[in-house]
């Protein structure tokens, strides 16, 4: 593999999809009875469903894309690489995405990652790759306060940066570049609705119905998001979340909540590409040593 120059380190392949470590096993008894089982198991299942998996407009395919696309998280199954020019785009390597390091004057991109959805249970559909950007001046500033008497190795090791820069009063952007052709606006709206929904409850302990409307009201039907389109999630300063698709402004939030709740989604405790939210903490203590 060539080796590429930033000053991050970002998640890259290493010698193949690296296998978790509950998947490994040395006994091949064990293997092989599983792999008779699950042939003659799934044998039935896959001739029920053949004809609907090889329609992608049958309504069965359909009624699940729509339902559950933003709904699950998945491992990136990909190894660290250290780059070192800030001028280099990032790709992210399953689907050859690139992301700017630098978005606007100031935002540094921290990592990126991938949003995957199982259908039915045959095939993993990419819907989305995202890159995550933070104003590295202003997450310098909060990292050299709260935690000046810690070396930059130690930050990295804090399980509760993520929260840190979740709560931090701090400029942070989710970008989300489509890759999955057949998305449709409602089908975000909707995954919207449960994925944002679940984290207000979550943080606030209420539905806050009227906010989460507010959020998903500006994906409006008239939207189009073709492969390629790309949707900004930003926190600005003063916990002010501002929505743009390809560039054009559709909706701006003042909600501390929400920002949070958005945030969470990637960088969370339960985020939709765990490799990813490493990559975010680890960059985001490395921009102390700059």
């Amino acid at each position: 593999m060539v080796s590429l120059r930033f000053p991050f380190s970002f998640s890259q392949p290493a010698g193949g999809p690296r296998i978790p470590r509950h998947r490994r096993s040395s006994n091949g008894h064990f293997f092989a009875a599983f792999s008779a089982a699950a042939a003659a198991a799934g044998a039935a299942t896959l001739v029920g469903v053949a004809a609907v998996s090889q329609n992608p407009k049958h309504p069965l395919i359909q009624n699940a894309l729509n339902s559950f696309f933003f709904n699950h998280s998945f491992l990136s199954p990909f190894g660290s690489l250290s780059l070192a020019d800030s001028s280099a785009a990032v790709v992210e390597t399953k689907t050859r995405v690139s992301f700017p390091s630098i978005l606007g004057d100031s935002l540094r991109l921290l990592g990126v990652g991938l949003r995957k959805k199982r259908i039915l249970g045959l095939k993993n559909i990419d819907v989305y790759a995202y890159g995550v950007y933070a104003n590295g001046d202003e997450v310098k500033k909060f990292l050299s306060e709260k935690y000046g008497n810690l070396s930059v190795s130690e930050i990295k090791d804090r399980k509760d940066l993520h929260d840190d820069l979740m709560e931090a009063d701090i400029a942070m952007t989710i970008r989300l570049q489509i890759v999955y052709g057949k998305l449709s606006i409602r089908s975000v709206r909707s995954a919207f609705e449960e994925s944002v929904g679940s984290r207000l409850q979550k943080f606030d302990g209420s539905n806050n119905k009227e906010l989460l409307q507010r959020f998903t009201s500006q994906f409006k039907d008239e939207y189009k998001i073709p492969k390629g389109s790309v949707i900004d999630l930003s926190r600005e300063r003063g916990y002010i979340l501002r929505t743009t698709i390809d560039g054009k402004e559709v909706g701006s939030i003042q909600s501390k909540l929400l920002c949070k709740s958005i945030l969470d989604l990637y960088i969370g405790e339960d985020p939709f590409d765990r490799q990813a939210k490493e990559d975010v903490k680890v960059n985001a203590a490395s921009l102390l040593e700059k």
